[in-house]
C-alpha cells in the first residue's frame, strides 16, 4: 500500500501503476540552478537568493538535487548559507543548461508495483518560445548519471511539461486544454488523442479539463499549476478574481464553474478552497506579470508558498492555502525575482517520490562514459 504524508492509504494503489499525488511521501526534490548564462543574468543576485531559500527549506526536509554547469560555485555559495545538516543531504548534477524550470523539463515520476518508472518527455520551451535544446537532455544525463534508482521511459515523441499536469494520485489527472492543444506542442494531434496519450504515458483513468482560466503574461499557455491544484482530501486550491474590473474576472470566474462542476471518482463535488489573485505585478514596459499563489509547492510536512510583497494578501493566501493543507507548515518564500521571468516556486522545482532512492550524496555527479 501507498502512504502519503496524511497516512492515507489506498489499497488498489498497490497493484497499479499510477503518478502519485506531490503530497506523497518525497525523497527530493530538483533544482535547476541559475547562472550567467541563463536570461538571470541581470538580476542574477536577487534571484539566487530565492533559490537559496528554496534550498534551504527543502534540505530541511528531504534531499536536494541541484542540476548546473559549475557545481563548485553553486556549492560554495550554498556552503556559505546553508547549516551542514542541509550540505549533507545536496547533491550536484553537473551538466549544461538554457534555463531553470525544472518542473517543465524535469522527470515526471510514476510508481508501479515492479518500482519507480522516470518519464522523460520532450520539452520545447513552451511551444518553441524559448531555446530548450540543453534542457531537454536534462532527463537522460542524470539517467546516464545513475544517480537515480528507477527505471527509464522515453517519450520523447511527445511534448509534456510537469507544470501542465495535476495528480491526486488516485488516477485522475487535471489539466488545461489551451496548454495540451496550444500551438507548436503536438499537432496534428486532437484533444481526444492527446486526452489517450495522458491516460496511456501516466496511467491516468480519467482526465479532468479545463477550458477555461490563465493569467495575463504567462509564457506557458495556462499551465495548471498557476490556475488550480490537487490537495489532500479531495479538495482543489485554485485561484479566485473578485474584482470584476480585472480583466482575468471573467475567464476566472468561468474555471470556478468548471471546477463545481467536477465530480471524484465516487460521484462527489470536490472541496474548493479559493486563493486570492496575488498582488499585480508589472515588468518594466507595464505588462502584467502571472503572479499566482497556485505555484505552490509540497514537500514533507510542508508546503512551500510563493508570496509578492502584499502583507495583506500573502498572509490571506496562507491562510486558505493551510485549509487545504491542514496537517502541513505553510512556508512563504518570497519570489518577487522569480516573477520577473514570468515563473514562481512550483515552476523551478521538480519532486521524486521517496520510492525514487538517491544513489549518491553530498557529492558531485558527473555523465559516465
Amino acid at each position: 500500500m501507498i502512504r502519503t504524508n496524511h497516512d492515507q492509504c489506498f489499497s488498489r494503489e498497490a497493484c497499479e501503476t499510477l503518478m502519485p499525488a506531490e503530497w506523497h511521501r518525497q525523497r527530493a526534490v530538483q533544482l535547476t540552478w541559475p547562472h550567467p548564462g541563463t536570461d538571470w543574468a541581470p538580476m542574477l543576485d536577487d534571484v539566487e537568493e530565492c533559490y537559496i531559500r528554496m534550498a534551504r527549506e527543502i534540505a530541511k526536509r528531504e534531499q536536494l538535487i541541484i542540476v548546473c554547469p559549475d557545481s563548485n560555485a553553486v556549492r560554495g555559495l550554498l556552503e556559505s548559507h546553508l547549516d551542514s545538516g542541509c550540505i549533507s543531504r545536496i547533491v550536484y548534477c553537473e551538466m549544461p543548461t538554457n534555463d531553470t524550470w525544472a518542473r517543465d523539463h524535469g522527470f515526471i515520476t510514476l510508481l508501479s508495483p515492479e518500482g519507480p518508472l522516470l518519464l522523460d518527455f520532450r520539452f520545447n520551451g513552451w511551444g518553441q518560445k524559448f531555446a530548450s535544446d540543453l534542457d531537454n537532455q536534462i532527463c537522460r544525463q542524470m539517467a546516464g548519471m545513475q544517480i537515480l534508482k528507477g527505471r527509464y521511459s522515453c517519450h520523447l515523441d511527445f511534448v509534456l511539461e510537469g507544470g501542465s499536469v495535476e495528480s491526486d494520485g488516485k488516477g485522475s489527472v487535471l489539466t488545461t486544454a489551451k496548454c495540451l492543444a496550444a500551438p507548436n506542442r503536438n499537432e496534428p494531434l486532437t484533444l481526444q488523442d492527446i486526452e489517450q496519450r495522458l491516460k496511456s504515458y501516466l496511467h491516468a483513468r480519467r482526465i479532468l479539463w479545463l477550458h477555461h482560466g490563465g493569467l495575463e503574461g504567462d509564457d506557458t499557455d495556462s499551465h495548471v499549476d498557476t490556475l488550480a491544484r490537487f490537495c489532500p482530501n479531495d479538495t482543489i486550491a485554485y485561484v479566485k478574481c473578485e474584482d470584476r474590473n480585472d480583466p482575468h474576472f471573467e475567464e476566472l470566474h468561468l474555471m470556478e464553474k468548471e471546477l463545481s462542476a467536477f465530480r471524484t471518482e465516487d460521484g462527489k463535488p470536490y472541496r474548493l478552497v479559493s486563493l486570492p489573485m496575488a498582488p499585480k505585478s508589472y515588468d518594466l514596459e507595464g505588462n502584467r506579470l502571472p503572479a499566482t499563489y497556485a505555484n505552490f509547492l509540497a514537500v514533507n510536512g510542508a508546503v512551500l508558498m510563493p508570496t509578492y510583497g502584499d502583507k495583506a494578501l500573502d498572509t490571506a493566501a496562507a491562510l486558505q492555502l493551510g485549509k487545504a493543507f491542514p496537517r502541513h507548515e505553510i512556508v512563504p518564500v518570497d519570489c518577487r525575482s522569480l516573477i520577473v521571468q514570468h515563473g514562481s516556486l512550483h515552476c523551478c522545482t521538480m519532486q521524486f517520490p521517496e520510492e525514487v532512492e538517491i544513489t549518491a550524496s553530498g557529492s558531485k555527479c558527473t555523465q559516465k562514459t
